[in-house]
């Protein structure tokens, strides 16, 4: 689904101009279209409705406040790697009861953090993690519930940066590796292992990978429930992808929901998944201005006053977003590169792109930037990071406002 609409050559959200979001509020700015929330929030809740299911959002897809509450309001949990998007998560309304908290890295205070405010369980990734955990537990006498994050071996269709699934990554616990684990679990009277977990990558197009990893895991829950542990629910992750070229067709949240009903229908296990990018990757995009152009001897330049700071995809993983007009304009199309102001020949946004001749003054929409862009932004070259607005009908809210410079040094001594 989609409220980025194109009427008689403008783009529009939700039926606001996109050009008067950028008159109003100024560029780079990140638009959201909270329909599109909405709508992605109920396809998951409705596509897993015939088994007991707990969503849970993964925040670092986007963790702006107004998006948390958006997604909360709708009965959906958190999935959570740090502190930080722990303490978001609660300020936006999320019960601690539908937290889970994952990552390889979590230290002691993060997780004496957990204990203390009861969340539904921990994703356990190392001997190391569960040791602590066994500590802190100790310490504070209370009981804390875990699922161990299996690492499935599998290798998907996506950027290596963003498999998860391979033993050469630094994610989960090798099947050599759990006897150990459940030894150090065995009849523990405080630590108790209710799931088992498995995250095998992000932006994943191919739904016989999560086939795969659901197969592996349920025989695994199956064994540790035969051996006496109370298994009572496994974790999916996430990963389902998104479309970001008009070529790539990405599975339907109805059709990944049947994908891994066929597996779990009929289980004892509560599913829960973790999925983001899904959610809110089509609903957001980046609106930019065009500040010059040029040409070298080899080379045609788009140069826009959003950056790499601002949106980090395109230089760190090669990730390929759309770049339309947001009005269109008539004359034969040019190829050329659409980079931002930022001291780095990787500032760009898209690279060899076929646009009618632009000028200075020209607004430019990035679209499919709702995941992953402003979350992963910075203030490289002391540039402020950008607004964000979340279009609702024809209403607008400012949810994060632009930075200015003196904020940007206030900390500094």
């Amino acid at each position: 689904m989609s409220s980025f609409s194109e009427e008689n050559g403008e783009l529009y959200c939700e039926g606001i101009p996109l050009r008067d979001l950028a008159r109003k509020f100024g560029t780079p700015l990140y638009v959201y279209s909270k329909s599109v929330i909405q709508e992605n929030c109920r396809q998951f809740i409705s596509s897993f409705s015939e088994h007991s299911t707990e969503i849970c959002y993964a925040v670092k897809a986007n963790y702006n406040l107004t998006i948390l509450k958006t997604i909360f309001e709708l009965g959906l949990g958190a999935d959570v790697v740090s502190q930080g998007e722990f303490e978001r998560s609660l300020k936006a309304g999320v019960s601690p009861t539908k937290i889970v908290f994952s990552g390889v890295g979590k230290n002691k205070g993060e997780i004496e953090r957990a204990v203390d405010v009861g969340i539904a369980a921990i994703n356990v990734e190392s001997l190391s993690e569960l040791l602590l955990i066994k500590k802190i537990a100790e310490e504070k006498r209370k009981i804390v519930s875990i699922n161990l994050r299996v690492n499935p071996n599998i290798n998907v269709k996506t950027n290596p940066y963003i498999a998860t699934g391979l033993y050469q990554t630094k994610f989960g616990i090798a099947d050599e590796l759990i006897t150990e684990m459940l030894h150090h679990l065995k009849a523990h009277p405080l630590i108790q292992i209710h799931g088992l977990a498995c995250h095998i990558g992000s932006q994943i197009t191919e739904l016989h990978s999560f086939e795969k990893a659901a197969v592996r895991l349920k025989e695994l829950a199956f064994q540790l429930k035969e051996l006496g542990y109370p298994i009572s629910r496994v974790d999916m992750g996430g990963g389902l992808g998104i479309s970001y070229k008009k070529d790539e067709l990405a599975p339907s949240i109805a059709q990944y929901g049947e994908t891994l009903l066929k597996i779990w229908r009929g289980s004892p296990f509560k599913l829960y998944l973790e999925p983001g990018r899904a959610i809110v990757g089509a609903a957001g995009g980046l609106l930019t201005e065009v500040i010059h152009c040029k040409q070298n001897r080899e080379r045609h330049f788009t140069i826009v006053d959003a950056a790499m700071n601002d949106l980090i995809r395109p230089c760190l993983y090669e990730a390929y977003h759309d770049i339309v007009p947001v009005i269109a304009k008539k004359g034969t199309p040019l190829v050329t590169d659409i980079v931002g102001p930022v001291c780095e020949t990787g500032d760009f946004l898209g690279l060899r792109r076929s646009l009618t001749p632009l000028e200075t003054g020209d607004l430019l929409f990035v679209k499919t930037a709702g995941a992953y862009g402003s979350t992963m932004s910075s203030n490289y070259n002391t540039r402020v990071r950008s607004a964000e607005v979340l279009v609702s009908g024809k209403g607008v809210e400012v949810i994060r406002r632009r930075e200015t410079l003196s904020e940007l040094w206030q900390q500094e001594i």
